[in-house]
């Protein structure tokens, strides 16, 4: 049955999800494909009986993982958000779960209003992966320069162009920008793995695991920091080293507060998905 509309208020509510990206075809939605976004979208229609659109903080790809995406839509459902929040996990698949739900202000953008992000890339270095591992993070159980791997990553720091690590795109062609902001960018061994971690305003189109294959590269001796901040140059030719694996990758948190203009994310973010 449909809601009266005489008898509901439109709501704009904000979620924080996590999930298992392993099954589904990234974020967005496809045609023909199993996404996140559209199977969010499927289970909010039918709770709300009308289309809702689900917009999320950003695109994450094919595999990549989320401890706490963020998204947002609009409802016409009451639904206090401690049910809807029930709502919603009980419809979902277990490998996807809502932390939670608020009420937030009516024209809520959870990319455009993002002030920062962080992501994390699991590389495991054992000879053996646990088969427990596999599915959430690359393992690399071969010979690398892991010192020089820990000094290059803070390079990255800073307001820097990043075109050369970032995938081409079909509106490349628009002229958006590909300068970022990193806040922070760390390398580190933790056990049997090294774990890096990045924080920036926002990113683009593979950029993240674009990063990790560079610093694969410098791990295996094949780029030193006179070329990786070559790469970080406006102008630089062509595209930097190979792509580490989605299964590695880990949207961590994504923040929001007072926005700084200086670093915002612009209009010209919209191929952001790391």
């Amino acid at each position: 049955m449909r809601l009266d509309p005489g008898k509901v208020t439109v709501r704009r509510l904000k979620i924080k999800v996590a999930y298992d990206g392993t099954a589904y075809h990234g974020w967005q939605v496809q045609a023909g494909q199993e996404t996140l976004q559209g199977i969010l979208q499927q289970i909010l229609t039918s709770l709300d009986h009308e289309p809702v659109l689900v917009a999320g903080s950003g695109r994450t790809d094919a595999g990549v993982h989320a401890l706490a995406q963020v998204a947002a839509f609009t409802l016409h459902n009451p639904m206090p958000a401690d049910n809807l929040q029930q709502a919603m996990n009980r419809l979902l698949p277990r490998d996807i779960r809502v932390l939670e739900v608020e009420e937030t202000y009516a024209d809520f953008d959870p990319r455009r209003d993002a002030t920062a992000k962080t992501y994390e890339y699991r590389i495991v270095r054992t000879p053996v992966c646990s088969p427990f591992d596999r599915r959430y993070a690359h393992h690399h159980p071969y010979p690398l320069d892991e010192d020089l791997m820990i000094r290059l990553a803070p390079i990255l720091e800073g307001t820097h162009d990043f075109s050369a690590l970032t995938a081409s795109d079909p509106r490349d062609a628009l002229g958006y920008s590909k300068v970022r902001t990193i806040f922070s960018s760390s390398l580190e061994r933790a056990s049997d793995r090294l774990i890096y971690r990045v924080r920036g305003s926002g990113f683009l189109k593979h950029m993240v695991r674009n990063i990790v294959g560079t610093l694969i590269e410098a791990g295996k001796g094949n780029l030193n920091e006179t070329r990786l901040r070559a790469i970080l140059e406006p102008g630089y030719p062509g595209k930097s080293a190979l792509r580490a694996p989605a299964c590695g990758l880990f949207l961590v948190s994504v923040e929001y507060g007072i926005r700084d203009q200086a670093t915002a994310n612009t209009p010209e973010s919209e191929t952001e998905d790391a």
